[in-house]
């Protein structure tokens, strides 16, 4: 399995599960020990790679743990605090990373609950951990953006330094995405402001902010909205789309036509055209609409077919095509899936090349 197939893998172990995890000690041993191992590649039962119940000198807190380090060429990197499955983290819960960071020569902690992992360094002040993480990862709601930054911390790939430099803009990347979510939700007033001063060359009195505030929300809605058109259009091409909604406006209301493009085929080719970008042109990864299946071709092609979106049905399938071109169907849940076949679609590409 690739790496994203090994998260992917357990996260959706963590639903069959949860209603059993009542305790740390039960999130530890059905989650968190399986993401030290099958994520991150380190060995949990070989105490010279994890440390269970690790302990250092410190003044001010004797006897005090830290429920896991990571030991890679003899020296502590990782530290690890526990919570359990469920429980709400927060900065509170990292006392003893806070106190354990400035004693050893780690670099980088994490707090978790099993499928919230929080991970932190010391940009703020050298030797000092941060009080807000640079990286987030949610097994439940897993964020594709963060999977090359998440494998820098592998123990192949271990790099402190280089996961460290990439740390800053991660910090401030989420918290900025962070922000524009809350503000697409509900716009604060510097931010109808900022806005309203820009658009409106009046006095902003209460009356107008007031007005601001929903013509704001109608414009991020809108915006929004616009962006995911655009994404779409990109996807299939501007033709494509006209000719389906000009087939769309000339039926009949008790018509139905014989093809009709799905929103998931179009977010389906949408994510196989990504995966493809990295061996080849764009422009030569073609959509072609069938009554049975959605084909993606390479040239416009039928001799160089990449794959099939079988979406008609309630059970969707990917088809992908082995050396002879026969087709195999693959069963799937959910569009996110089709990228754990990243690598079998980019054989297809290189194959025709």
């Amino acid at each position: 399995m690739d790496f994203i197939e090994r998260i992917d893998v357990l996260a959706k172990r963590i639903p069959q599960i949860a209603a059993s995890l009542y305790t740390e000690e039960a999130t530890k041993n059905a989650l968190i020990m399986p993401f030290l191992h099958t994520v991150l590649g380190y060995d949990v039962f070989n105490p010279n790679e994890v440390i269970p119940e690790f302990t250092a000198d410190i003044a001010t807190k004797k006897g005090e743990k830290v429920d896991y380090a990571l030991v890679k060429d003899g020296e502590v990197q990782i530290l690890i605090e526990c919570k359990k499955y469920g429980e709400k983290l927060s900065i509170k819960h990292a006392g003893q990373l806070f106190r354990y960071f400035s004693v050893t020569n780690s670099r980088l902690a994490i707090l978790t609950n099993g499928t919230e992992y929080q991970f932190f360094t010391d940009l703020d002040a050298p030797n000092k951990m941060d009080e807000k993480p640079f990286l987030t990862l949610d097994l439940l709601n897993i964020d594709e953006h963060l999977i090359p930054e998440l494998k820098k911390l592998t123990k192949s790939s271990f790099d402190v330094e280089s996961i460290v430099n990439a740390a800053g803009e991660l910090k401030y990347l989420n918290q900025i995405k962070k922000l524009l979510n809350e503000q697409f939700k509900d716009p604060e007033e510097e931010f109808i402001k900022f806005f309203a001063a820009r658009t409106y060359d009046g006095v902003l009195t209460p009356k107008v902010k007031q007005q601001f505030t929903e013509i704001t929300k109608k414009a991020l809605r809108q915006f929004l909205s616009d962006s995911i058109n655009e994404r779409l259009k990109s996807a299939i091409g501007d033709e494509q789309i006209s000719k389906i909604e000009d087939e769309e406006k000339c039926l009949l209301d008790d018509e139905k036509p014989k093809i009709v493009t799905t929103n998931d085929e179009v977010e389906g080719f949408n994510i196989v055209k990504a995966i493809l970008r990295k061996n080849v042109d764009a422009s030569r990864i073609i959509a072609r609409d069938t009554q049975s299946y959605f084909g993606v071709l390479l040239d416009d092609n039928n001799r160089k077919p990449l794959c099939r979106l079988h979406f008609n049905a309630k059970q969707k399938y990917i088809g992908l095509f082995d050396s002879d071109k026969n087709e195999i169907r693959y069963p799937i849940e959910t569009l996110d899936q089709i990228f754990d076949f990243s690598d079998e679609l980019l054989k297809m590409t290189a194959y025709y090349e």
